[in-house]
């Protein structure tokens, strides 16, 4: 016989509570290795650890739940129990709303403390001098290559990388009016200006593209 909606919803309930538990004792446990990090003077993020953490899970996982999903779910659930163990302070290119940011979610989780910087400059000079553990910065992107700033500095720098993301980079033109007619002008950060000069020379040839300081 089929369940009903309520019965459905109940158990939905009482499935949530179970979860929370769970999630809390595996938070008391990571507590734990953070005082035990810290008497050793061990690293609070391990990103080698955290992606064997989400394979082994990705390897049980039966269903239905799809292993993106499962990756997406784990990460914030990991990054939650650091920000116990310590506050992750990661710098990036801002304002709110970059690339450079979903980047860095992406990577640490949204529990993390954001460090927004004004350039790439700044990202490098906040993390070398500790205001910040970790920074992200972008290092290439499939249709200009090289971001050439990025491996200048990290050249000259004490810094190492320790781990890489990557994302699809969808941009979008917006506008008050629901039309591209005529529209004169395209402001947008200089490279997402390149990454769409197929398509504006397409849809918008005589539009002016004016760069700007960021597309957020």
């Amino acid at each position: 016989m089929a369940k009903t909606l309520p019965e459905l919803r109940s158990q939905i309930d009482a499935l949530d509570l179970e979860l929370l538990t769970l999630l809390n004792q595996r938070a008391s446990l990571a507590h734990e290795v953070g005082d035990i990090k810290r008497l050793d003077g061990s690293a609070v993020f391990r990103p080698d650890r955290e992606a064997q953490v989400i394979a082994n899970l990705q390897a049980h996982n039966g269903g239905p739940l799809k292993d993106l999903s499962l990756s997406l779910i784990w990460r914030e659930i990991m990054s939650a129990c650091r920000a116990l163990e310590a506050p992750q302070r990661v710098a990036y290119l801002g304002p709110a709303g970059t690339f450079s940011e979903q980047a860095a979610i992406q990577f640490f989780g949204g529990s993390m403390s954001r460090v927004l910087c004004v350039s790439i400059d700044e990202v490098f000079r906040a993390t070398a001098a500790g205001s910040a553990e970790f920074g992200v910065v972008p290092i290439e992107n499939s249709s200009e290559g090289v971001i050439s700033r990025s491996l200048d500095l990290l050249l000259n720098s004490p810094l190492h990388i320790i781990g890489e993301t990557s994302f699809l980079v969808r941009h979008n033109l917006l506008r008050l009016e629901p039309s591209l007619h005529d529209i004169e002008a395209v402001y947008a950060h200089p490279q997402a200006l390149a990454q769409c000069q197929d398509w504006l020379t397409t849809h918008l040839p005589h539009a002016e593209r004016r760069a700007a300081a960021s597309n957020a």
